[in-house]
């Protein structure tokens, strides 16, 4: 049936010589407003929001949970009229280039979601992007994760699950794990390439964790206190939707709880936390505690510098 579609596209897109795009891309564009269609019939007795049914954006910093919290938003469709698939995800750096997108195109993608769209963003909290997220039009959730556990998943998925990346070679040509994780904590300043130690990666995120009508949530909660956290997301979509989500809160996080598959989410690599632990040198340690001791404070994981 795909392969039939996909050849009558062809004909129809030669026929009447409309510019040229992947023809996987069409179908996807194509299938994804289909299910926003279905969707809208199939919860047509639930009446909307005084504000429209909002858009759900996923925002993360990377390697914190990024497909975990996708997967647990998508799952509000079992309930709701929300879109079955992401809308679509962005992120600050291009992957291969490491180029840093302005601003605008920011902007730009939060403009382009529309009512119950799911979307995901590593996106940092400009002004500008703020007023956007927190307004009636989005309901947000922030997910963060132990910045040392940050470091030790990115060296695995530069190094050895994403070839494409800017960095892949550069970490390929180091001579063990050491010295890879010395960068992922540290960064490459003298690189052509923008990619800074892990406090300053972290610091423009910084101001979701201000935000009143942003839900912050920790990757270790979502691991080893589910059931209470899924809660928590359902409670902050609720206060917006009040009675328009008909469903009963138990309900609701066995939908959520239901959505999530850990075989898909690269962050449950181990499906465990605090691995740092077994990757830690001494050294590692002074660098983490120089560059970003405070922050492991900031986000509640540490009290002092005494780990």
């Amino acid at each position: 049936m795909e392969i039939i579609l996909e050849v009558s596209l062809a004909k129809v897109l030669r026929e009447y010589n409309i510019p040229a795009m992947p023809i996987k891309t069409t179908l996807r564009r194509a299938l994804f407003q289909a299910e926003k269609t279905a969707q809208r019939l199939r919860f047509a007795s639930l009446p909307a929001p005084e504000n429209g049914w909002p858009v759900l954006l996923g925002i993360s910093f990377p390697k914190s949970g990024t497909h975990l919290l996708d997967q647990i938003l998508l799952g509000f469709s079992q309930v709701a009229p929300f879109s079955r698939r992401l809308h679509s995800f962005y992120a600050e750096y291009e992957g291969e280039s490491g180029r840093k997108r302005p601003p605008e195109q920011a902007l730009a993608w939060l403009d382009s979601l529309r009512h119950g769209d799911v979307a995901s963003a590593h996106l940092f909290a400009r002004p500008e992007a703020v007023a956007r997220a927190a307004s009636p039009a989005f309901v947000p959730y922030f997910i963060f994760r132990d910045p040392r556990d940050v470091a030790v998943s990115h060296v695995f998925y530069v190094a050895d699950m994403e070839p494409a990346h800017v960095h892949h070679a550069y970490y390929r040509s180091l001579p063990d794990f050491d010295a890879r994780l010395k960068v992922s904590i540290l960064g490459r300043p003298d690189s052509g390439v923008e990619f800074p130690n892990i406090a300053d990666r972290f610091a423009p995120y910084l101001g979701w964790l201000d935000q009143p009508n942003v839900l912050t949530l920790h990757f270790e909660s979502l691991v080893h206190e589910r059931a209470g956290t899924l809660g928590l997301v359902v409670d902050h979509l609720r206060s917006r939707l009040g009675r328009s989500l008909r469903a009963s809160r138990e309900t609701v996080i066995q939908a959520l709880e239901s959505a999530i598959n850990p075989a898909k989410s690269p962050t449950f690599r181990s499906g465990k936390t605090g691995e740092w632990k077994k990757y830690f040198t001494e050294e590692h340690k002074k660098l983490f505690k120089d560059v970003a001791g405070e922050l492991l404070v900031r986000l509640g994981y540490e009290k002092d510098g005494d780990w």
